[in-house]
């Protein structure tokens, strides 16, 4: 059965968790400034931003793919979140038809792993 792209798996906060123990990247797609307010705590994490705010509101970053290549390579096992798990699940799907084979998609993005009390990192003024 040929399909235009597979389909994205979307997996909880604690499967994350356990595929990050075992050694999956994370891949946080938020912008730098949600980033640097606080995120998932993971020995391998790249903050790579899916979209830009602009005056024109969120705009999609035209880099995204060159930049994730020159962090990772396509073979990497990688764990993707966002905020809420709305872009995660954009660039999920654009990783996955650009040939990455082993991305998943954190449903519930950074909210749902802060509400589920899982660690965090934050800026020290902050604690």
């Amino acid at each position: 059965m040929a399909s235009s792209g597979a389909e994205v798996v979307t997996i909880d906060v604690h499967a994350a968790k356990d595929l990050m123990k075992s050694g999956h990247g994370y891949l946080d797609v938020r912008t730098v400034e949600e980033y640097k307010k606080g995120h998932v705590e993971v020995a391998k994490i790249f903050n790579i931003p899916y979209m830009f705010n602009s005056p024109q509101g969120r705009v999609k970053n035209p880099q995204f793919l060159t930049e994730v290549l020159s962090a990772c390579n396509k073979e990497d096992r990688l764990v993707v979140g966002c905020q809420s798990g709305v872009r995660s699940l954009s660039a999920t799907s654009d990783l996955q038809n650009a040939g990455f084979k082993h991305v998943s998609n954190i449903g519930g993005g950074y909210l749902a792993w802060v509400d589920n009390g899982l660690p965090i990192e934050k800026p020290k003024e902050d604690l």
